[in-house]
């Protein structure tokens, strides 16, 4: 599995490609996936909406564990605060295998937002886990 593989899995999602998301990095442990923030992305108050910062933690988060346990995988739960209201023009996702076994990964993501200068600010933390699909089985 390559950058190639993971973004044609990202392209394969609808929702993803509703919100325009791209996987930026993919390989080794690590994911990073980006969108653009425009502004049916926000809320009343202007900010990222917190679902577009729980979305993008939560494939993220698989994304890099599939890195270390194959395609086959969901998502069996994820925890997310939120540090700072997020605004910018980028949301930033970096995700990163903390612990793996044969089945399952455990994975921290920590969301940027990048303003039009460049400069980053962490928004949210996340931590979260993947665990390998089993086939159902006839019964």
């Amino acid at each position: 599995m390559d950058l190639d593989f993971a973004r044609a899995g990202l392209a394969a999602q609808p929702f993803s490609v509703l919100l325009g998301a791209r996987v930026e990095e993919f390989g080794d442990g690590r994911a990073v996936l980006e969108l653009d923030v425009r502004d049916d992305l926000r809320q009343q108050n202007g900010y990222l909406h917190g679902g577009v910062l729980a979305y993008a933690a939560d494939n993220a988060l698989t994304f890099a564990a599939g890195t270390v346990l194959g395609p086959q995988l969901l998502t069996s739960g994820f925890s997310i605060d939120y540090l700072v209201p997020a605004d910018g023009v980028l949301l930033r996702a970096e995700a990163v295998v903390v612990q793996a076994s044969r089945s399952r990964a455990t994975c921290r993501c920590d969301l940027y937002t990048v303003d039009r200068e460049g400069d980053s600010a962490l928004c949210a933390a996340a931590q979260g886990s993947a665990v390998v699909r089993r086939s159902a089985t006839p019964g």
